[in-house]
């Protein structure tokens, strides 16, 4: 996949199938559109010209750029984790559009002819359900279907992707993560939910209770966290896939009073102070608790512990 900064280096092909939107998550819904972009490329045009498929993206996000929510607003993915699933997903070209205010004021006919056309040759657009682009949104698949033959391209809507007859959407997502219902959010990902982070020193009190954790220090402000609990979850540290029990929370029984996110790694004792590991999150297994002492803490971490490896047949 060829990535681009800008529109600038990017030079017109002779039949761009294409698509744009924030792709927060990469989720099944998203996922949809990719695969409808990939089959008509591979299907050509006319004359049998084979396709290549254009994701447009725009970093930051949007929301974070016009609306007064921007702080609350935490995402399902980084940009460098955004550019990694879609190419997983088959992209041929990733063109990512610096979102400032100024872009943000362009109308959805400057968009239109600006971007789409004369920067980028389109020659097929496929949007996503009730996807709206321009000023305040006034771009619209009606305005698009309307307008498109004067434009010289082709458009096309992909439905609503549901599962269980609900749609999929960044937002849905986002609250299940906060609610600790990783049930809904795999689905919707057709995936688990992850993050990344930096081991960073904490209080260390795990190694006195023979639980020694690895406190992580997420790598973007932006990244969404789950909820506080407690969670079944797989550590990507090297390339190598291990098992562990996350904590989410601000460890009330030893009186703590900032959110940490510790990871206990199954079957692990390497100092790894520094380094970068993943985290996916497999199961929610309970709410953070605060305990009597830390004589009881420990009976529930070593139950979590055990219905963690359960769970994850570790």
């Amino acid at each position: 996949m060829k990535i681009y900064h800008g529109t600038d280096t990017f030079h017109p092909i002779p039949y761009a199938v294409v698509t744009s939107g924030t792709f927060d998550g990469v989720h099944l819904g998203h996922q949809k559109i990719i695969s409808r972009l990939t089959e008509i490329a591979q299907r050509g045009d006319a004359k049998g010209q084979k396709g290549k498929t254009v994701v447009l993206t725009f970093w930051p996000h949007p929301r974070t750029v016009v609306s007064n929510d921007s702080q609350g607003l935490k995402l399902l993915s980084t940009l460098e984790e955004k550019t990694e699933l879609l190419e997983a997903a088959g992209v041929d070209h990733l063109v990512v559009i610096p979102f400032t205010r100024s872009f943000s004021e362009l109308s959805s006919a400057e968009f239109i002819q600006q971007i789409l056309v004369d920067k980028i040759g389109t020659k097929k657009l496929v949007i996503g359900y009730d996807h709206h682009f321009g000023r305040n949104r006034e771009g619209s698949f009606e305005y698009l279907q309307q307008h498109a033959h004067e434009y010289g391209f082709e458009i096309e809507e992909i439905p609503r992707q549901d599962v269980e007859h609900v749609g999929v959407s960044s937002s849905k997502i986002r609250k299940a993560l906060l609610e600790g219902d990783l049930a809904t959010s795999t689905k919707f990902l057709g995936r688990p939910y992850s993050l990344s982070g930096t081991i960073v020193k904490g209080q260390q009190l795990g190694r006195t209770i023979g639980f020694p954790t690895a406190n992580i220090q997420v790598d973007d402000p932006s990244k969404l966290v789950p909820s506080n609990g407690i969670y079944a979850t797989e550590v990507i540290y090297k390339g190598k896939r291990l098992g562990g029990a996350m904590s989410i929370g601000t460890r009330p029984t030893v009186g703590g009073t900032h959110r940490t996110l510790e990871v206990y790694i199954f079957d692990f004792n390497q100092e790894i102070y520094g380094e970068h590991l993943t985290v996916r999150f497999i199961e929610y297994l309970r709410p953070e608790l605060k305990y009597e002492g830390l004589a009881a803490l420990v009976d529930q971490m070593h139950l979590d512990v055990e219905q963690a490896r359960r769970i994850l047949k570790l």
